[in-house]
């Protein structure tokens, strides 16, 4: 009888270390600094944030950014605010994918979207960079445009030739009312990311 059960969590011991745990990069882009904190170009670094606080962990300052971790529903999340700056992201990127072990498409890029209306939600499994730097940067370190990002809205309501100031401008008091719930429901799509797969999180996210 023993011997049974001894074989029986034998088999379960190995099993558990054949089938490791799911683990997930989430990478928020954003410029690191006090002056660019607050400013629609930050976006994936404030939903970061948000989730953190959620979850009560804190980032830490480690190579090429800042990063946080927790376990949630058997997976593992692992967020990461480049400290690069947003045209170099793709560096931070590919060293914490490489050190972590991190299957491509458990990598998830949180950033803004100059082509969606602000608080817009859009999780996509590929495409281009959009003009956007820091995706740009990404797709060159990867070699591919195959990787899951979030958009996040922040629509386009520009005059001519302002588009640096205003991506770099902070949020009107308009947004700033809204964006508590956005910053919600955005960590929300990431956890569902993670634990409900990238096809289910389109299906109940995208467009809400």
């Amino acid at each position: 009888m023993l011997s049974f059960f001894g074989r029986i969590l034998g088999r379960k011991q190995t099993a558990e270390k054949t089938d490791p745990m799911k683990k997930f990069l989430i990478v928020g882009l954003g410029n690191i600094g006090p002056k660019y904190e607050n400013t629609r170009h930050n976006i994936g670094f404030k939903i970061l944030d948000e989730l953190a606080r959620e979850k009560e962990v804190a980032f830490e300052t480690q190579k090429l950014g800042d990063v946080a971790s927790f376990k949630y529903k058997g997976r593992t999340f692992v967020l990461l605010k480049p400290s690069t700056y947003m045209n170099l992201s793709g560096k931070a990127v590919n060293y914490w994918m490489q050190k972590e072990k991190i299957a491509l498409e458990n990598l998830l890029v949180v950033t803004d979207d100059l082509n969606l209306p602000f608080g817009t939600l859009r999780l996509k499994t590929k495409g281009s960079d959009g003009g956007h730097n820091g995706l740009k940067d990404i797709q060159t370190q990867l070699n591919t445009t195959k990787y899951n990002r979030f958009r996040f809205g922040i629509s386009d309501e520009f005059s001519k030739g302002s588009q640096v100031n205003y991506v770099l401008g902070e949020w009107d008091d308009d947004e700033e009312k809204k964006l508590p719930e956005r910053l919600k429901t955005s960590a929300e799509l990431i956890q569902s990311f993670g634990t409900a797969g990238v096809s289910n999180t389109m299906n109940t996210f995208n467009g809400k």
